[in-house]
């Protein structure tokens, strides 16, 4: 994680002055405002995400369906495992669409389960950066210095730099 610090305090640098010394001030302005903006929005949706997942495993909300993920991807729906384990018995067609519908909602979760997991979403963190963001925009935009092209290029590259950093740690 220092790592991500370290280079997103390099990038904000060669941001700074590239547009101190090429661009005119507002350049600077939008792009400091967009860069730190999404950069808080970034840091609070890995803390945020990171929480829950601490929470869920305390809970021991994970499941485990005994499935490996390369199966999951190549049968989403189980069929195939399930016709190793039919007899040779003829099953009408009803039958056999009782079964897998019980089979798709012993599967899924519930409407409380997922709101479980949309806390992230709404986290006190995230919802501030994102006015952070919010606040950012309209102030540029009522003081009339808002320009789009530094704007939106700052808001782009702090994700990239993260997922970049965190590419080069795992490895």
């Amino acid at each position: 994680m220092k790592n991500v610090f370290v280079s997103l305090f390099i990038v904000n640098a060669f941001i700074v002055l590239y547009t101190y010394f090429m661009a005119s001030d507002n350049w600077l302005i939008n792009s400091q405002i967009a860069f730190f903006s999404s950069t808080l929005i970034m840091f609070a949706s890995m803390y945020s995400y990171r929480n829950m997942v601490q929470n869920s495993l305390e809970v021991g909300a994970v499941r485990d369906d005994e499935r490996d993920t390369l199966d999951k991807l190549e049968d989403p729906y189980d069929v195939f495992d399930d016709r190793e384990k039919i007899d040779n018995e003829e099953k009408t067609l009803v039958e056999v669409v009782k079964e897998e519908r019980a089979n798709l909602k012993k599967g899924g979760r519930s409407f409380w389960e997922a709101t479980k997991d949309s806390k992230t979403s709404f986290s006190f963190y995230r919802l501030g950066a994102y006015g952070i963001l919010v606040l950012g925009f309209f102030y540029l935009n009522s003081n009339k210095i808002l320009e789009l092209t530094p704007y939106l290029i700052s808001l782009s590259i702090p994700p990239i730099v993260i997922v970049l950093g965190l590419m080069k740690n795992r490895e």
